[in-house]
């Protein structure tokens, strides 16, 4: 998998479940950053597969993930990771996000994850998306980034309330892996 968050690759590896041996970048050697120059979530996730297969002509996969938020016009979307800034931490992110969606009473949001898979020199994406609002505030110590201030319709624990089964079972991330590993099981890869 073409990230260095480390989180988010735990995330993965729970997902797929032993069902797939999944590598980091470090496992490969690679430490570099992939610079994310795209202005979508699927260029950007593409960004980061050919990057590695280009380099190693190994099969590979990545995500990118956004969080989009309606009163925003769907910011921070593709700048979700470093929504605060150039040093952005997930801490400083929510605070911001927190901050921007002050007195707004519309905090309708969404997490969409798009996933690139490269096999072959044929490139396949996945996406998943779930909706959800934005909180006034943090709520629950689990999970990573946008994770305390997300509760998904239907819910009513944030994403950092909820055991890790259930987030990964109805997450954006979730369902996107879900659909890569179908396509993998359908195909015989």
């Amino acid at each position: 998998m073409a990230t260095n968050n480390l989180h988010k690759l735990e995330e993965i590896r729970q997902i797929l479940n032993d069902e797939y041996k999944v590598l980091s970048l470090a496992d490969i050697g690679f430490y570099d950053d992939i610079e994310e120059t795209g202005t979508t979530l699927k260029e950007n996730a593409g960004i980061k597969s050919w990057t590695i297969f280009n380099k190693y002509h190994k099969n590979c996969f990545s995500d990118d993930t956004g969080l989009l938020v309606e009163a925003l016009n769907g910011a921070p979307g593709v700048y979700s990771a470093r929504y605060s800034g150039e040093n952005a931490t997930f801490d400083k992110n929510v605070t911001k996000l927190l901050k921007d969606l002050e007195g707004i009473e519309n905090r309708r949001a969404a997490f969409s994850t798009v996933v690139s898979l490269i096999i072959d020199k044929k490139e396949y994406f996945f996406e998943g998306r779930i909706d959800g609002i934005i909180t006034k505030e943090r709520h629950g110590k689990k999970g990573f980034g946008y994770d305390p201030v997300f509760l998904p319709d239907g819910y009513n624990e944030t994403f950092a309330e909820m055991s890790a089964e259930l987030k990964n079972q109805i997450s954006h991330r979730g369902i996107a892996m879900l659909k890569l590993t179908n396509f993998l099981r359908d195909n015989a890869f």
